[in-house]
């Protein structure tokens, strides 16, 4: 499988959606154009296209109803 992270122009084409002392979420684009949300987790770093952040974010609103 290619490596997606791979094409990443630098860290200067990222966007802060989100950010805590610990943990934040950037948005940023491959090479292709699409947006690839980065979900920094202290030193685990998520790299997820859209419809896999918007399922990672239900998933957590669903633990945090409970």
């Amino acid at each position: 499988m290619a490596d997606r992270f791979d094409d990443f122009d630098d860290d200067d084409s990222l966007v802060v959606l989100a950010e805590t002392e610990g943990y934040a979420v950037l948005l940023g684009e491959d090479a292709d154009g699409e947006e690839v949300y980065n979900v920094q987790l202290g030193t685990l770093t998520l790299h997820l296209f859209k419809e896999e952040f918007d399922e990672l974010v239900q998933l957590i609103k669903e633990a945090a109803d409970k």
